[in-house]
């Protein structure tokens, strides 16, 4: 009799353990994506309009900035001084693909395409590539930036 009894005790254990388990984290709510995307926009504004305190502003104190072929960049000062010395843009969009997190923190994945001339150059430059930010809620409920990279689709020019 115990061993047709066996069976029901080891389904109705699992499901006791499974109903007692503590649920996770709960993923950010579309309020938080949408305030994510939101910095994207931002972001470009100051960039078009070349105010780099306001495009530092958007970065936690401890922020690390990765442009490509370049070193990292850590800090808000740092990075408003690295946006200083890039070529002016003409034009610039970054377009969020994926917006998703848990608890307070987040990322976005995205497509950039930017336009530029480069200094002594007499036509823009091209790019268009992809980027991941990493966001971290703050105590007031905002969201900083925390980790950003980004990296060209371009192909490097051929060696001459």
């Amino acid at each position: 009799m115990h061993t047709r009894l066996a069976p029901h005790l080891a389904v109705a254990a699992l499901l006791l353990a499974v109903g007692c388990t503590p649920p996770g984290p709960a993923t950010i709510s579309e309020t938080d994506k949408t305030a994510l995307r939101a910095i994207d926009q931002t972001f470009v504004d100051a960039v078009l309009a070349k105010n780099w305190a306001a495009a530092a502003a958007l970065y936690t104190p401890e922020a690390s900035f990765m442009p490509p072929n370049g070193p990292l960049v850590k800090g808000p000062a740092a990075i408003q001084a690295w946006m200083a010395t890039f070529p002016p843009l003409t034009t610039f969009t970054l377009e969020p693909q994926q917006v998703d997190g848990v608890g307070d923190l987040a990322y976005v994945r995205g497509v950039y395409t930017m336009s530029f001339t480069l200094p002594g150059g007499t036509a823009p430059t091209e790019d268009h590539g992809k980027y991941i930010v990493i966001g971290r809620k703050q105590a007031d409920g905002s969201w900083l930036i925390s980790e950003d990279i980004f990296n060209s689709d371009v192909p490097l020019p051929a060696s001459p």
